[in-house]
């Protein structure tokens, strides 16, 4: 399974140069959550890149570099560079405390998931990242990609973000963005882990929660003894974020309805957390199983945003 870090990569383009010629990036700061789970910040070569809040930026190593044990390999393996997109994350507040708001930084941050392999696997790029040292060089996109940004989102609505795992990335500088230049309406922010540790930005949001009557974050875990064993005082079972919505007023609270008519749900994750149907083309939608978030939400009333057909639930698929 592939770890649920990186959103669609934009369209591959081979780097006209080869080997470590390639890179034009530097690995400036590591952020260690625990071993398997690191904050990377990156300078680009080139100076700043723009981006709006949500999108994402391609980041690369050479096939050449050291990734896992257990990588297969290929005659023409040594010679092109693995490719993956990132959302692109946000620190939150700056040095000093204070809330900072999105805006061409010298450094881009990543929120990035180490998965230990148990299989032989072909070449992947995470492995190679976590070998990095500060200082080291690699590939990253001249521009940013990408359409999960807030385009569409009114200044008084209630803006709900579901995450799971390093899914909270986009929405660190969604909710930076959002809260920064005065948004009024509710904002709600969902994120599910397996444990606590998984939570990278607790803090920044914990403090956010202080600062802003109108923000609430809402973390659930998975796999902490309070999820795993009924003998316990405190035990509350596995919580998930689709159990959240069908139980919104006893979790959330009555103070910020899930209304259709004035609320945009933005989904980033785990791809059977999302649930989106096979096809937005048939009147009756197939959706999967198990039930995810599109479809429960479809059944309170609201509608996938399209291209060409405005909606309230914004999707941003990983693996």
């Amino acid at each position: 399974m592939f770890s649920p870090m990186a959103s669609p990569m934009e369209a591959k383009r081979k780097p006209e140069l080869v080997g470590k010629q390639a890179y034009n990036a530097k690995l400036v700061e590591i952020v260690s959550i625990h071993d398997s789970l690191r904050i990377f910040r990156i300078a680009s070569d080139d100076g700043p890149i723009s981006f709006l809040p949500g999108q994402y930026v391609g980041l690369g190593m050479g096939s050449w570099e050291p990734g896992d044990a257990l990588e297969t390999t290929t005659p023409d393996a040594h010679d092109h560079l693995i490719q993956r997109a990132y959302s692109i994350s946000w620190p939150i507040f700056d040095k000093q405390g204070n809330l900072l708001r999105p805006r061409d930084p010298e450094v881009l941050e990543f929120y990035v998931a180490l998965v230990v392999r148990s299989m032989p696997h072909p070449q992947t790029l995470t492995p190679r990242l976590f070998h990095l040292q500060v200082g080291d060089r690699l590939w990253m996109g001249e521009h940013a990609r990408g359409t999960y940004t807030l385009k569409r989102a009114d200044r008084s609505a209630h803006l709900v973000f579901v995450a799971t795992g390093t899914g909270e990335a986009p929405h660190n500088a969604m909710i930076a963005e959002l809260l920064a230049t005065g948004h009024t309406g509710p904002i709600t922010n969902l994120a599910c882990v397996r444990y606590r540790q998984d939570l990278g930005y607790l803090r920044q949001h914990r403090e956010l929660e202080r600062q802003f009557a109108n923000y609430r974050y809402l973390p659930l875990t998975t796999r902490e003894p309070e999820n795993l064993d009924p003998s316990l005082p405190q035990y509350v079972g596995k919580q998930y974020v689709q159990d959240v919505f069908q139980n919104w007023e006893s979790m959330v609270g009555d103070d910020r309805p899930l209304d259709p008519k004035s609320t945009h749900v933005y989904l980033c994750g785990n791809p059977e957390m999302i649930g989106a149907p096979q096809s937005l083309r048939q009147q009756a939608r197939a959706y999967p199983t198990p039930t995810g978030m599109a479809e429960i939400l479809d059944q309170l009333g609201f509608q996938l945003d399209q291209p060409k057909l405005t909606g309230n639930i914004h999707l941003e698929k990983y693996w």
